[in-house]
């Protein structure tokens, strides 16, 4: 197996960062978690067509995740994929899919179908072909060979944000005698353990450094949006990782990024990874 991280940024750009992506591959299947800014082109930078994709698992529809959603699934269908792809998310996901495929590219498939009756290309319609599930906590979807599982996380929920509403997700994939789990946006909370208990590899959001949680609102966003320096490594320590991915960083100087470890290293021992974009990790 191997991880890839193809965007450890946020939702402000950053040339140096693309939006928040992870790639899982377990032998020849691909697994996409979530579809930030410029994940086509990452994918097509490690060698991997859209195309290719087995699955795609969305973690929430903030649109830093989910803003490429549609060139994913359109480039692979215009590179003349037949079937799928499936795509897993949570309540909402199938709305946003469906309206992207019946209302905002509905004229771009007619003309291609057009074409394709023409004789000039062959086109399946995309609308009958690609799967979308609405998912809630448990297994979401298994092959022989691995299986991935979803649990509720507390993104800005502590702010008044309605759960009943606002669903976000973490995932937990188990292969090969191994445990991979995938935050999402998360601060610490119940889901987010029993999705990384014992796991691998944990891939967590460290959104801020220890030092530049300095006013209201950077405490504010620690305590109730994205799990920062000074809690990741009590999530790790306390569900048992043997190693700490972390992604999903605001642009900040190297010398903020080289303390996050020291942050960390406060409560967490194990293997610590500081995230760059296209970095492939080996599980």
């Amino acid at each position: 197996m191997k991880i890839t991280l193809l965007g450890t940024g946020g939702p402000k750009p950053d040339i140096e960062r693309y939006g928040p992506s992870v790639l899982l591959q377990i032998g020849s299947d691909y697994l996409l978690f979530d579809t930030g800014r410029g994940v086509v082109l990452q994918l097509a930078r490690v060698g991997i067509m859209p195309e290719s994709l087995h699955s795609i698992f969305v973690t929430h529809h903030h649109f830093d995740h989910i803003s490429n959603l549609d060139d994913v699934v359109m480039s692979g269908w215009n590179n003349e994929r037949k079937t799928g792809p499936a795509i897993f998310g949570p309540q909402g996901t199938g709305e946003i899919v469906e309206t992207l495929l019946n209302k905002v590219y509905a004229n771009d498939i007619e003309t291609r179908l057009a074409e394709g009756s023409k004789g000039v290309k062959s086109w399946e319609d995309i609308r009958q072909t690609v799967q979308v599930k609405d998912v809630e906590p448990g297994l979401v979807f298994q092959t022989n060979g691995w299986r991935v599982y979803a649990n509720y996380v507390e993104h800005m929920h502590g702010l008044g944000v309605s759960p009943k509403k606002w669903k976000c997700l973490g995932y937990r994939v188990e292969a090969k005698g191994k445990v991979i789990a995938i935050s999402g946006d998360a601060v610490d909370c119940d889901g987010l353990q029993r999705l990384a208990s014992g796991a691998d590899v944990l891939v967590l959001c460290c959104y801020l450094a220890r030092a530049e949680i300095n006013d209201p609102e950077s405490e504010r966003l620690a305590r109730y949006t994205l799990a920062c320096a000074p809690q990741v490594g009590k999530i790790a320590f306390r569900a048992g990782v043997s190693k700490l991915v972390l992604t999903h960083f605001r642009k900040k100087s190297e010398a903020l990024m080289r303390s996050i470890e020291s942050d960390v290293r406060q409560d967490y021992a194990g293997d610590i990874i500081l995230g760059e974009d296209l970095l492939s990790i080996d599980v």
